[in-house]
């Protein structure tokens, strides 16, 4: 029997449950609903953020478990910035059930990742999802003319690390979606449709947005538009990185990336429409495809 179970076994107890996030930009965070703050794992688990969670629904066979923790927003662990620019989707979350009078009599409850989160009156909500919420997802291939794969990963195979394939810059002006950048890069215009921009530094720094529209304007300068408008924007003279894109055409893998090899796409299966086509009386039957 573990130090936790004989402390449990033992009638009287002294428990609380602590959780450790861990963002994907590397920043570990500690809570506990104890009282007083608890320290194990090189980690402070901070007591004074009004952090609790519901118990976890454990299912059986494949089935997701699930759970959620609630809490208030607080500028010194969670703030609420850091939670409209993505910093935690998709963090990982590792909950134990301790001994607060001897911390190292614990055990872990539950691990998972952070998916939904809702925001109201200076509070939050945020789904917990078990580790077999990764199996919940479809993992075959899509029959469409445009390329399956995202442009750098391990099925594409593009190396966006080159200097050619991405630039630094600068920000201008911030119009909602549309972004006006100063760069030295000679790139021609449309090279960063639909590709990306990395906030290198100020209060959206790690933040990661997609480009739908790139426009030379001269004299160094470019206008992108983004996907959809950053929820905080970034401040003039804050340096970003940009990353070509690619449009999922095989004429654009070929041409531009030189990496037809790798395309997965079906540019050549007939779509819908080819089943309304009929031969015609002025057209040329001569048992060939109808075009």
């Amino acid at each position: 029997m573990t130090g936790i179970e004989e402390h449990l076994a033992g009638g009287v107890t002294t428990l609380c449950r602590a959780w450790e996030i861990r963002r994907r930009d590397g920043v570990r965070l500690g809570f506990t609903d104890h009282d007083e703050a608890l320290s194990f794992d090189g980690l402070m688990f901070a007591a004074d953020t009004g952090l609790g969670a519901r118990a976890v629904d454990r299912r059986l066979g494949m089935a997701v478990d699930n759970s959620e923790v609630v809490g208030a927003i607080s500028d010194a662990a969670l703030r609420e910035e850091d939670i409209i620019l993505g910093r935690f989707d998709g963090a990982e979350v590792t909950s134990w059930l301790v001994n607060w009078r001897a911390p190292e009599m614990r055990k872990i409850i539950f691990r998972g990742t952070i998916g939904e989160i809702h925001r109201e009156d200076g509070a939050f909500r945020a789904e917990l999802r078990s580790l077999s919420a990764a199996l919940d997802k479809s993992i075959v291939r899509t029959v469409q003319p445009l390329c399956g794969a995202r442009l750098g990963d391990e099925r594409c195979g593009v190396d966006l690390g080159q200097d050619s394939r991405r630039v630094a810059a600068q920000i201008g002006a911030v119009r909602g979606a549309e972004i006006d950048v100063l760069t030295d890069a000679t790139a021609e215009a449309g090279a960063f449709t639909r590709g990306l921009m990395v906030v290198g530094n100020g209060r959206c720094a790690g933040v990661t947005a997609g480009i739908s529209l790139d426009r030379r304007a001269g004299d160094g300068r470019r206008t992108l538009v983004l996907e959809t408008a950053m929820p905080v924007e970034p401040e003039p003279g804050d340096q970003v990185t940009l990353v070509v894109g690619c449009d999922g055409t095989e004429e654009t893998c070929a041409g531009k990336f030189a990496n037809l090899l790798n395309f997965r796409g079906f540019p050549h299966v007939p779509g819908d429409d080819w089943r309304m086509r009929v031969p015609r009386s002025g057209g040329v039957n001569d048992g060939g495809a109808l075009r």
